[in-house]
């Protein structure tokens, strides 16, 4: 009688000499296999046991049928998503003073655009996460709203300078 230690680490056994014959010509033990000799305490492989020797050549001359190729695709390669780096260049052309000074006119649809788009890259890198661009998406979003709040800082700045003295904006 015999046991063996599986490739899950799990003692089997104690099976007999014809049942680990069997499990050697299904490829469920080979050389490596560990083993234990009933009465005997020492773990062995199964390839130094001269019992099995015959068995285990068998095995390993017995010609295994090839594992068929199966490619597994996608469809998505891995690239950077658009809409990340869309949403990035907006967001930089939203920033006050980058496009035209400090005016509204490119400012705020591009940081609104960036904000949307970059929001959009985040929803699609998450289904599709062999996209790459998550960082491009998030600063994109970062910078965009960055790009709203400082637009909000300046048009309170100038609502307070018309409020303290009405007479510099005629």
């Amino acid at each position: 009688m015999y046991k063996i230690i599986g490739v899950d680490g799990t003692d089997y056994g104690p099976v007999t000499a014809a049942e680990l014959r069997q499990w050697i010509s299904e490829g469920r033990a080979n050389a490596q296999t560990q083993v234990q000799v009933e009465g005997n305490l020492e773990w062995r492989t199964l390839g130094s046991l001269s019992e099995f020797a015959a068995d285990i050549g068998a095995a390993s001359m017995r010609a295994r049928p090839a594992l068929p190729l199966v490619v597994v695709s996608s469809g998505v390669s891995a690239t950077t998503n658009g809409m990340a780096v869309a949403g990035f260049i907006l967001s930089l052309l939203g920033l006050p003073g980058v496009c035209c000074c400090y005016c509204c006119c490119l400012t705020v649809p591009c940081s609104i655009l960036g904000l949307i788009f970059s929001c959009v890259a985040l929803s699609q890198l998450n289904q599709n996460p062999l996209q790459g661009g998550r960082g491009l998406a998030i600063a994109g979003l970062v910078l965009s709203i960055l790009g709203l709040l400082s637009l909000v800082g300046w048009f309170l700045i100038g609502a307070t300078s018309a409020a303290v003295n009405p007479n510099t904006f005629r």
